[in-house]
C-alpha cells in the first residue's frame, strides 16, 4: 500500500493540481451557500486536489493512467 501513495508527480503537476483544487474549493464554498449537492461535490473535489498537490501524488497515475502534467 505504501507504494501506491508514494509521490509520483513533479513541480508542474503539483502547481496545476493546487490551482485546480483552489478553484474548486472556492467555487464549492460559493455554491454550498445554497445547500446544494454540487457545492459539496466541488468542496470535496477541491480538498482532494489540494491533498494531491501537497503530497505530490496523483490518483490517476497511481492507478496506471498516464497524464501529460
Amino acid at each position: 500500500m505504501s507504494q501506491f501513495f508514494r509521490p509520483n508527480i513533479q513541480r508542474n503537476g503539483r502547481i496545476a493540481r493546487g490551482v485546480i483544487g483552489s478553484l474548486c474549493l472556492v467555487a464549492g464554498i460559493i455554491v454550498a451557500g445554497d445547500y446544494s449537492l454540487w457545492g459539496l461535490i466541488l468542496v470535496v473535489a477541491g480538498l482532494f486536489a489540494l491533498f494531491e498537490a501537497l503530497r505530490g501524488w496523483c490518483f490517476a497515475r497511481a492507478c496506471g493512467i498516464k497524464t501529460k502534467i
